[in-house]
């Protein structure tokens, strides 16, 4: 019977959120491209939550006991709310990616943007809406609180799921109804046009403390008010340009801004932020990705290759940081 002698790094895949397919490939990218060094181990995780090694069901920490290391390829609810983050800590596995306090913050919006205008950054205005509240009179709330255009979206949930553009008060309901299939509490916020952006944050890279990647500008079609999840994972309309159409100055301000958001919300390795820039009101922050996509589309492996990196580098990186080499 032969021992690997390497370093066995858990590469968790899937899970119970809408988010499922962006995390697969995610971690199809992760368990192609880690260096010889290390044993990948694929850990599926099904839609119901069922983890899996090596094709077999088995119960999470029977799993986790045969990994040195974990890299959390898992996206938006489950993943990346502080709940697997809470599970590794429990059974003291080190792992990729900010721990549950910075993950809990990170994924709820309302909390990260009251953090964020703490700091005096500019975030959209915006109202918290919960779903035991009367429709009427939430649709009441929004129409005192607002001009329109708006945006209605979930509060827990990224890769633009569950997102409504509303440009007339008729339309709040069905908006409503549609978001609240993916949350039952709803954010609320005026519509900010403008070039959207956003910037990976990379922790001890390049021995730089907090190295910014390039600012991507996400482009898309032009009969579209913003990207949903659709036009970036589905149709693949979404286009990102690398670097962005942006000032040297405005260059500067979205990378400086993207370490603040990074630093204020405590996250860890890395990150990625998204943004607004205004052509009068100037930079408005959305919200901090604790866990972005990796795969070779998305906006962060781009980038990285923008600047002469790749994804073998940066997973090297990441696990040396994690396993605190």
């Amino acid at each position: 019977m032969s021992f690997s002698h390497k370093t066995r790094v858990g590469v968790l895949r899937g899970g119970p959120s809408p988010e499922y397919d962006v995390s697969i490939n995610t971690g199809k990218t992760i368990l192609a491209n880690l260096s010889e060094e290390y044993e990948p181990i694929d850990i599926f995780i099904s839609k119901e939550g069922v983890w899996h090694i090596g094709g077999l069901e088995k119960e999470p920490y029977k799993i986790l006991q045969t990994i040195d290391v974990a890299i959390n390829a898992t996206h938006g609810t489950y993943g990346e709310d502080g709940n697997i983050q809470k599970l590794f800590e429990h059974f003291h596995i080190p792992y990729s990616g900010s721990d549950s306090l910075a993950s809990t913050l990170g994924m709820n919006k309302t909390m990260s943007k009251d953090i964020f205008k703490r700091q005096g950054l500019k975030t959209p205005h915006h109202i918290l809406i919960k779903k035991d509240e009367a429709l009427n009179k939430t649709i009441n709330k929004i129409n005192e609180s607002f001009l329109f255009p708006i945006i209605i979206k979930p509060m827990n949930s990224g890769s633009s799921l569950g997102i409504n553009f509303v440009d007339r008060s008729d339309r709040i309901r069905d908006a409503l109804l549609n978001s609240f299939e993916h949350s039952p509490n709803l954010i609320v916020e005026e519509y900010i046009k403008g070039k959207e952006a956003t910037c990976g944050i990379i922790e001890g890279f390049r021995g730089t403390p907090f190295y910014s990647l390039l600012p991507v500008e996400i482009v898309g079609p032009e009969d579209k008010y913003f990207h949903n999840y659709n036009s970036k994972y589905v149709d693949l309309e979404s286009k990102y340009r690398v670097p962005g159409n942006f000032s040297k100055e405005e260059n500067d301000q979205i990378q400086k801004t993207a370490i603040l958001m990074h630093q204020v919300l405590g996250l860890r390795h890395y990150s990625r932020s998204d943004f607004i820039l205004h052509p009068k009101r100037g930079l408005f922050v959305l919200e901090a990705n604790t866990l972005p996509e990796l795969s070779h589309r998305s906006s962060f492996i781009k980038s990285l290759e923008a600047v002469g990196g790749n994804i073998k580098e940066f997973l090297s990186h990441l696990l040396s940081k994690t396993l605190g080499k």
